[in-house]
């Protein structure tokens, strides 16, 4: 299900420095010019690595490069990787709908308090997950509603 990946030779750079820095591999480097930061994505089990002691990889990188810098945990699920994207201590349920022209649709439920840190400032968060989604699952849109909307649902 998951999509082939292609890299650009900056991108290659960034992962090369990247596993340099930390002493652990990345699968994947998004650079989100919009919002001046670098994602990376990293393998399951290996984000206490990527990170380091105190957050000591991350702020190195971020120094070197003169960008803020995330990670996310891959996951082969859709619905795993999507929380890891998002928070999971936030979100209460994931739901993958295929529409009839075929299209993968992820709607995420989260407490109507918690909304806006899972969407992030300026919509930071939710733009993460859908670039990640898409590229990763082929997940065309990734809607966040709050728990109490589920009754207007159908």
């Amino acid at each position: 299900m998951t999509n082939s990946i292609k890299l650009t030779t900056e991108q290659m750079r960034f992962i090369s420095l990247f596993q340099n820095v930390t002493k652990s591999s990345a699968r994947d480097c998004l650079d989100d010019e919009k919002q001046d930061r670098l994602i990376f994505v990293v393998n399951e089990g290996k984000m206490g690595l990527a990170i380091g002691k105190g957050g000591s990889n991350i702020k190195s990188l971020q120094n070197i490069l003169k960008r803020n810098v995330e990670l996310i945990e891959y996951n082969e699920d859709p619905i795993k990787f999507l929380k890891n994207i998002l928070n999971a201590k936030l979100i209460s349920e994931v739901k993958l709908n295929t529409k009839s022209d075929g299209s993968l649709h992820a709607v995420v439920f989260v407490d109507p308090g918690k909304k806006g840190i899972v969407v992030g400032r300026e919509g930071r968060n939710a733009e993460k997950a859908r670039l990640l989604a898409k590229r990763y699952f082929n997940i065309s849109t990734v809607m966040i509603n709050s728990q109490e909307m589920t009754q207007l649902e159908v």
